[in-house]
């Protein structure tokens, strides 16, 4: 089972991301790369190493459904029943943004993806911040989604902030993408 960061881990992490950092981190299934999502300039950088484009929008993901009520305040009882059936988890909602996320996270969008992470590290590194954070696998575009920490560094070498130690969870797959509204399956 994974752990926890240590405390200085946490802190240097934490420090990388003040600064407009893109960090590397494990999640449920596969190493995945952060960043703060009220910067601009650390999207655009994220979006550059992996060579993505802007188009998709990328994942917030939190520590609690808290820390995403901004966005699911509006719902109604049975589409947040759906969400907490699933988080935290390796669970991935669409839900419509309604312009509370700035257009470098939700692309091309009317909604944005959203998680709430059971991953030790991920949730420390979220509650640790106050709020959610940018999550995308940490592969360049069209390359396979790294699990270990030396695929990681292979792809991205010292072009990373801060990789934060850690082993991802035993999902074997990168989570599953679901619409909320219509309830249809995205990703598997």
């Amino acid at each position: 089972m994974p752990k926890p960061p240590a405390p200085l881990r946490l802190r240097l992490a934490l420090a990388a991301l003040s600064a407009g950092g893109v960090i590397a981190c494990p999640t449920e299934s596969v190493w995945g790369l952060s960043c703060d999502p009220a910067s601009r300039r650390a999207v655009q950088r994220l979006l550059a190493l992996k060579g993505r484009s802007p188009a998709k929008g990328l994942i917030l993901v939190a520590a609690t459904e808290q820390q995403l009520e901004f966005l699911l305040a509006d719902l109604d009882g049975p589409q947040r029943d759906a969400l907490s059936a699933g988080w935290p988890g390796p669970n991935t909602w669409l839900v419509p943004h309604g312009g509370r996320v700035p257009a470098w996270i939700h692309g091309e969008h009317d909604t944005v993806a959203v998680r709430v992470s059971a991953h030790p590290v991920v949730s420390a590194l979220c509650a640790a911040w106050g709020g959610p954070l940018v999550s995308t696998s940490a592969n360049p575009a069209g390359r396979r989604p790294p699990r270990l920490s030396f695929q990681v560094r292979r792809y991205f070498g010292d072009r990373l902030d801060y990789l934060v130690p850690g082993a991802v969870g035993s999902s074997g797959r990168p989570t599953r993408i679901r619409d909320l509204a219509s309830g249809q399956l995205i990703r598997a």
